[in-house]
């Protein structure tokens, strides 16, 4: 299997304070990988530099083989990113899944998900609606298409979300903690959308506070602290680890 997605000891800092300190990662096509670890531990600066969000201060990333970034000079320079013109379309590799939704309120549903598509991407507006209620159809969703986001529960809303990531047809899928806005029935709903894409062998990292659906959807799970990965494996690695703090974590969120 190729690599999708290849990081290389990257570093983000905030003030002079140290969020990633060095994280080297590399995601293979159809791999589902989940990242846990305490709050403050570096996963959602990791998932933001990934999607471009944010931009790293050193270290390498690349997508598909293509260099999105590398260091300037020696391997400890800043990052140095390819052209705007170049990184547009870097773009079109991923999606990303937010907490918190995301949507436009002022849009319907369909416009939502049509607006990247049409307007990112130049796809003809006829090819990105039907793209869109198709996934809609997909999710459940067929007969949300004229609604606003503030007629839709939060799992409903957090699958449209799911739906606008993938219009964009994208080679791999970023969850940032997706059910942490939902109560349990709800969270439900989203990690039921989770677990069909994983059959269907979409590439996908998750940060995730949900044990028990890390371990039985994930090829691998890393877990974090202190802006570095800790340890990494198979879910059976991880959840057997000879870690105290591995074991400690894990065990806290799984009774919690």
């Amino acid at each position: 299997m190729e690599n999708l997605l290849e990081i290389r000891h990257m570093r983000k800092a905030f003030d002079e304070l140290g969020v990633l300190r060095d994280i080297s990662l590399t995601v293979k096509k159809g791999e589902v990988v989940s990242i846990i670890g305490p709050s403050g531990s570096g996963k959602s600066t990791l998932l933001r530099c990934a999607t471009l969000l944010e931009n790293m201060d050193g270290g390498s990333l690349s997508y598909l083989g293509h260099t999105v970034c590398r260091p300037e000079g020696d391997a400890a320079g800043d990052s140095v990113y390819v052209p705007k013109k170049e990184l547009r379309k870097f773009h079109r590799c991923f999606g990303l899944v937010f907490q918190n939704f995301n949507l436009f309120p002022h849009y319907s549903v369909l416009k939502n998900i049509v607006d990247a598509p049409v307007r990112v991407a130049g796809i003809p507006k006829k090819e990105a609606e039907e793209t869109a209620r198709s996934l809609l159809a997909q999710l459940g969703l067929e007969d949300k298409a004229d609604a606003y986001p503030c007629q839709l529960s939060g799992g409903q809303q957090q699958r449209v979300s799911i739906a606008r990531a993938l219009a964009l047809k994208p080679e791999i899928l970023f969850f940032d903690e997706p059910t942490s806005a939902l109560d349990p029935e709800l969270t439900g709903e989203v990690l039921k959308v989770i677990r069909q894409l994983a059959k269907e062998h979409m590439t996908m990292i998750i940060v995730t506070h949900e044990m028990s659906f890390a371990r039985e959807v994930s090829d691998r799970i890393i877990f974090m602290e202190d802006g570095l990965i800790q340890e990494e494996g198979t879910p059976e690695e991880l959840f057997h680890s000879s870690k105290e703090r591995v074991q400690e974590f894990i065990g806290k969120l799984a009774a919690s």
